[in-house]
């Protein structure tokens, strides 16, 4: 297992050493990433939403989005478990109701229709458009594989001017789970028709990067809240702040 950054650099030297492959090897001398699956928050910054919130109700905004966040990825956990499935953009509106009511907020039909909209809207980072340009000439295939519904990771990759670039664009809406369920993960090898080890995930989330180990994908965190590690018995293969640091990683 490749412990720290480090420890991944001097792999991806071996291994264009050795198998003339250009930088691209991960975790071994022999093996090659093929192509990256990403989470859609590496890829959206939604600190817009968060904005119009605190815009929205004063003072109130960031408790309003902690609750709603938090609610948000436990709600996907326990229909999961329980077999209660209902799509993203319902586990969405379901968790701003009851964070709102959770922070003693009016969520007025006018201000629902807001904050949900800024999902509609979502940008890029500013780092990801040349990153991914970047990936995509050194052959690297892309995806999303994201808890998003369809409509919304179209609607972001739209709104982000990102149209063309994914060769997968992958919700976890068609098998009816959310991660980490190992099924969403699944989802990456059956799409792209590879190896589970020619694939790398990369997750926003440190509960997803968890997930994506246990299933057996090489995991490059990129970490842009500066989360610690999950207690989770895992260890990300690599972690950074950006997606842009992600690229000469792997060659490109």
């Amino acid at each position: 297992m490749l412990t720290n950054r480090r420890d991944f650099i001097k792999l991806v030297a071996a291994g264009a050493a050795t198998a003339g492959l250009s930088g691209r090897a991960l975790a071994a001398p022999s093996f090659t990433v093929k192509a990256l699956a990403f989470d859609a928050f590496p890829i959206f910054d939604s600190t817009p939403i968060a904005a119009l919130a605190e815009t929205i109700y004063p003072g109130k905004g960031s408790a309003l989005m902690t609750a709603w966040r938090t609610r948000q990825f436990e709600y996907t956990w326990l229909r999961s478990m329980g077999k209660r499935y209902v799509d993203f953009w319902k586990v969405t509106e379901h968790s701003l109701v009851y964070a709102a009511k959770a922070t003693q907020l009016d969520l007025t039909p006018e201000n629902r229709d807001k904050l949900l909209g800024g999902f509609s809207e979502l940008k890029a980072w500013p780092d990801v458009l040349p990153a991914l340009k970047a990936l995509r000439a050194a052959k690297i295939r892309l995806g999303f594989l994201s808890n998003f519904t369809r409509k919304m990771l179209d609607d972001a990759i739209k709104s982000s001017g990102l149209d063309g670039i994914f060769d997968q664009v992958l919700t976890t809406d068609t098998v009816k789970t959310y991660k980490p369920d190992p099924r969403a993960y699944q989802m990456g090898i059956d799409a792209f028709k590879l190896k589970r080890e020619e694939i790398a995930f990369v997750p926003f989330a440190g509960w997803d990067a968890a997930g994506a180990k246990w299933f057996g994908y090489q995991t490059l965190w990129v970490n842009r809240a500066k989360q610690p590690v999950e207690e989770l018995e895992f260890t990300p293969d690599v972690t950074v702040s950006s997606l842009a640091e992600i690229v000469p990683m792997l060659g490109a």
